[in-house]
């Protein structure tokens, strides 16, 4: 029996080390979102508060427990280099996600081997180590759901109620986790979960009272902002969550852009499969099944621009399902024909989405540090806004107020005030949208009237942003001048272009 408890250990501890280096071999190539959070931190370190511009108290960040957290490693270790920061906690985080999926596998299903490709598959994702590497709350965010869903898996409620309240804390669309909890509760207590349900609500109470207090709502303004600054067709939440669904191990790459309507009906297949089989064994997995299809109908119905880092979250749960799918189907082969090897079949499919994975990595990329990174990990707009960022550093100064509609690597390098032309943090911008359909070439614009009511001293924007609207305004025209054009065609763009007010 010890015996057994022991390599389990070992086990769990290789795979999350072996997580843990996947994610330090990059190094820190943050995209320009993980700034904006970055910002906050520095400034509450520095005695400014939990504000993004000085004076003005607007919650323009989803993840108030990952703020503070990196507030609190910046003072604990005494830097402010917060993409290495981040790194590091993330890092950390995925290796303890890592085996935790083994341990659930391990748990939930008669084969352990469902535990390690599980772990495998997560350790590699280039969804999950983008977001680590990136400066994003993804990685603390998963942990505090796989945590909720192991302890309930084990029978630690009450646990399991405190790891997602945090998780609340740490994206507020963890309520996707609840629903399912408190509901397989309240089903299996046959009550409603009083206890726990208050547990819960205490846990969030001090953030809902401080947020109410300090910037009038517990509502993110950045939630309201997204929603409303972006031009988006009513199903392209649904298509590309169905493109996600499909494709969880980048096979497309290999197969083309045909593969999705074959991997969709595949993969739900098999996560059928292995959720049926999961929660045979144990009823307390079934909110860790239902979360996947929780997480699909919710952001398929919001009607809101679906960045790259809400894939990642019911990937893990997803794996899990997936594999033992797999499994089961292998095993259920074997039995019908007799052909005890048929189980060597299992590990060669697993491999072979293990391969998929790493079919999607980059040996040496063509921009930020050249280290074996996924080839979604990319940074060139980053990159080019750093340049800009620099380059104005030395005119600027605390008063100075650049727009921007991309304002983390912009905000956190020059230290100006920002008005956030999409509004995450610049509440003040949400009444010019939405704007007249012919001012989109893609899915956002910047209003002119924004940009002459407030006569912000910079501007600085990707091209497209701007092609039918500023660059067609006599009025802009005449009291901006162009300093600075970078070359790109990233969103269509033609360039990223810096403006400086003449007048």
């Amino acid at each position: 029996m010890r015996t057994g408890v022991e390599k389990s250990v070992k086990g769990a501890l290789l795979l999350g080390s072996l997580a843990f280096a996947i994610r330090l071999l990059p190094g820190p190539r943050t995209i320009d979102d993980a700034f904006i959070t970055f910002r906050y931190a520095r400034n509450i370190v520095n005695g400014l508060g939990f504000v993004y511009n000085e004076g003005q108290r607007v919650q323009g960040t989803t993840t108030p427990l990952y703020t503070l957290l990196i507030a609190a490693l910046s003072i604990a270790f005494s830097t402010q280099n917060h993409p290495w920061l981040s790194l590091s906690l993330n890092a950390l985080c995925d290796s303890i996600s890592a085996a935790l999926l083994y341990k659930l596998g391990e748990k939930l299903s008669d084969n352990p081997s469902v535990g390690l490709f599980t772990s495998l598959l997560f350790a590699f994702s280039p969804m999950s180590v983008t977001f680590a590497i990136g400066g994003m709350e993804t990685s603390i965010y998963i942990l505090l759901i796989l945590s909720t869903f192991y302890l309930y898996c084990i029978g630690k409620t009450r646990l399991s109620v405190a790891s997602c309240a945090l998780a609340v804390l740490t994206r507020p669309d963890a309520l996707l986790v609840a629903l399912p909890l408190f509901g397989h509760m309240a089903i299996s207590l046959r009550r409603v979960p009083w206890r726990e349900a208050i547990l819960f609500v205490i846990l969030l109470a001090p953030w809902v009272i401080f947020a109410t207090l300090y910037f009038g709502s517990p509502i993110a303004n950045s939630i309201v902002a997204k929603s409303a600054a972006y031009r988006l067709h009513p199903m392209s939440a649904f298509v590309r969550l169905i493109q996600h669904y499909s494709v969880p191990f980048f096979e497309h790459r290999l197969f083309g852009r045909f593969w999705p309507a074959f991997g969709f009906p595949l993969y739900l297949a098999l996560y059928a499969i292995g959720s049926l089989n999961l929660t045979r064994r144990n009823g307390r997995s079934i909110p860790l099944v239902l979360y996947p299809l929780f997480y699909f109908i919710a952001f398929s119905c919001a009607k809101v621009l679906i960045f790259r880092w809400y894939l990642a979250p019911p990937l893990p749960p997803y794996f899990l399902g997936i594999v033992q799918g797999l499994w089961a189907v292998t095993r259920d082969i074997k039995e019908a024909f007799k052909r005890p090897k048929l189980e060597a079949i299992f590990c060669f499919l697993a491999l072979a989405l293990l391969a998929f994975e790493l079919n999607a990595w980059e040996i040496s990329p063509d921009d930020g540090p050249r280290r074996p990174a996924p080839e979604m990990a990319w940074i060139k707009l980053e990159e080019l806004y750093k340049e800009v960022a620099l380059e104005l550093r030395g005119e600027v100064g605390a008063s100075t107020l650049i727009a921007s509609g991309d304002i983390g690597v912009i905000g956190y390098y020059t230290d100006a005030r920002i008005l956030d032309t999409v509004g995450l943090v610049s509440p003040e911008v949400l009444s010019y949208y939405p704007l007249d359909p012919s001012l989109y070439v893609i899915n956002y614009a910047i209003s002119p009237d924004l940009v002459e009511d407030y006569s912000p001293d910079y501007l600085v924007t990707m091209e497209v942003y701007v092609r039918n609207g500023l660059l067609k305004s006599p009025s802009f025209l005449r009291n901006y001048r162009l300093i600075k054009s970078l070359e790109t065609d990233i969103y269509g763009s033609r360039g990223i272009l810096v403006f400086k007010r003449v007048v």
